[in-house]
């Protein structure tokens, strides 16, 4: 199971260069972002989900 720390990629500049770094585990480019982190928007606060890898969402209880 991966623990997401964010909803969105982390920006991380390099010169006049942005790069977007995956912060919600679900990437499947990792370490960088490919917009996975999408599906996590309508999470409710307090809860706990896991992925599977088709994209299918479960809460953990």
């Amino acid at each position: 199971m991966v623990m997401r720390a964010a909803h969105g990629p982390l920006e991380v500049k390099i010169g006049t260069e942005s790069k977007w770094f995956c912060m919600c585990g679900l990437s499947g480019n990792q370490p960088f972002c490919d917009g996975s982190h999408r599906k996590t928007k309508d999470e409710e606060p307090g809860k706990t989900y896991k992925y599977g890898e088709d994209g299918t969402r479960e809460e953990v209880k």
